[in-house]
């Protein structure tokens, strides 16, 4: 029997605010552990949660980006169970009124374009940080994430693959950032996710016992760990012991490679939630909503739309620069200084992300500047310096932030493009290699090329490929 995987995805996104959802401590990831806090998001007795505003503009702002339904009138629920990272026993989320509802995400895999339908967006606190001690009878808690606004994004169960989870969860990335509602830094948890995963029968319209693999903060983790929970449940189901598989939590042990069951699987019931006797109902106006609406920058979409036709970038070109945001940026900050736009992908595609991977940072972070790039660019174009000295440049200048006039002026890169002084150094190649111009005149005209190696090598790569070119071809029609 042929069985089909079903996936449907809980993203948690931390929303962009410099303060809590409910107090006044800072968001800021990376502090001195416990160093952000209060009263209000410790849970000491006697406080009082105030909402922050920011928060809901956000949510609203997300869901106008994923095509949602605004729910004017919605409200914070608490959600109760006992566990060390939540000091108030209960979290505040949203339970039955969310304040958006709907929506959906379009995006490709492998060229064949898919669609997954929202249930929701729901706004809440996030809990604490729980650090467990590899052979310790104990565990840490950081509360500076305590309080941390949340944006939860609830898929339904379209999602047919690990592949299709991941492109999903990529686009989705790329439209929360562009719309500056999350950072989505996954390697700062500040974009987790929980995957629900269960298989049935081809042809079966019932949904089967599923199973949530809890905080997963890598694209590469996801894939691996719905990977593995697939093949797992359908082992089960081939040797006909799917009644095995229980509706549980399971945490992704990636050293081990599998999925470890944690806990069995709560229903909304045994949380009793209840609305929040300390907040308010939320009430969303039309002007609000517009307003918010109009804040929505360019989106992936049309810019890739735009990419394509104002810079005339091939459609792969165009997925790598705008699936970043500060990619995309950067390049239309190089391009918007002057530099030939093929050019310039070329830099950007080519070395640009080369020296990101060797130092495994992140766009956002390199402190390369577009002004100095842009003006390498130019160099190049104007045969001031060879491409290959231009590589040379750009490894300094990317790492000491360095003018690129300055690195060729000290490092002696300056382009020959002089026809005399060429032709002195073309003459002197000629003279040394007799028999590369005996097999050019016999037919092999491999031996051009042999000999134009030898005038950047003797050059030491800054003759001018064309200008030395030129003078070879001529020099060896004349003999």
């Amino acid at each position: 029997m042929s069985y089909e995987t079903i996936i449907g995805l809980e993203i948690h996104a931390e929303l962009n605010t410099k303060t809590k959802i409910f107090c006044n401590c800072s968001t800021e990831f990376g502090a001195k552990p416990n160093s952000n806090t209060c009263p209000v998001c410790l849970g000491l007795p006697g406080t009082l949660p105030v909402l922050n505003e920011e928060v809901v503009d956000l949510a609203i702002k997300a869901g106008k980006v994923l095509d949602c339904k605004i729910n004017k009138l919605n409200k914070m629920d608490r959600k109760n169970y006992f566990y060390p990272d939540l000091p108030k026993a209960y979290q505040i989320s949203q339970f039955d009124l969310p304040i958006c509802s709907g929506g959906h995400v379009d995006f490709e895999v492998d060229g064949v374009k898919k669609s997954v339908r929202l249930n929701r967006i729901h706004i809440e606190e996030d809990p604490a940080k729980l650090i467990h001690l590899e052979d310790e009878p104990f565990s840490l808690i950081d509360y500076n994430r305590a309080g941390v606004p949340l944006a939860e994004i609830v898929t339904e169960p379209d999602i047919h693959s690990p592949e299709e989870a991941v492109a999903f969860l990529k686009t989705l990335k790329s439209l929360l950032e562009y719309a500056e509602v999350s950072d989505c830094r996954m390697d700062q948890g500040s974009m987790r996710c929980d995957a629900n995963i269960s298989m049935r029968p081809v042809g079966q319209k019932e949904l089967n016992t599923k199973v949530e693999i809890k905080n997963i903060n890598s694209f590469k983790e996801i894939q691996k760990a719905l990977e593995k929970e697939q093949k797992r449940q359908s082992e089960l189901y081939t040797y006909g012991e799917g009644h095995k598989i229980k509706q549980e939590t399971r945490r992704w042990d990636s050293a081990k490679g599998r999925t470890i069951p944690m806990r069995s699987k709560e229903d909304a019931d045994d949380y009793r939630y209840f609305p929040d006797p300390d907040l308010v109902p939320i009430v969303i106006s039309d002007s609000q909503i517009e307003n918010i609406e109009a804040t929505i920058p360019e989106l992936p979409p049309e810019k890739k739309i735009r990419f394509t036709e104002q810079f005339k970038l091939t459609e792969k070109e165009v997925e790598i620069l705008v699936s970043d945001k500060a990619l995309s940026h950067f390049y239309e900050d190089v391009v918007g200084l002057g530099a030939d736009p093929k050019t310039a992908a070329n830099w950007i595609l080519g070395d640009v992300l080369r020296v990101l991977k060797e130092k495994e940072i992140e766009a956002s972070e390199m402190t390369l500047k577009a002004e100095i790039l842009c003006k390498l660019i130019k160099l190049i174009g104007e045969g001031k310096i060879s491409t290959t000295a231009g590589k040379e440049v750009f490894d300094e200048m990317f790492e000491t932030g360095k003018d690129p006039e300055e690195i060729v002026k000290e490092k002696g890169l300056s382009q020959i493009s002089s026809s005399d002084v060429l032709e002195k150094i073309v003459d002197e190649v000629l003279a040394a290699n007799p028999k590369s111009i005996e097999d050019y005149k016999s037919g092999k005209l491999q031996a051009a090329g042999f000999l134009m190696g030898q005038v950047m090598k003797m050059s030491k790569g800054q003759a001018n490929p064309k200008v030395a070119k030129e003078l070879v071809d001529a020099k060896l029609k004349e003999l």
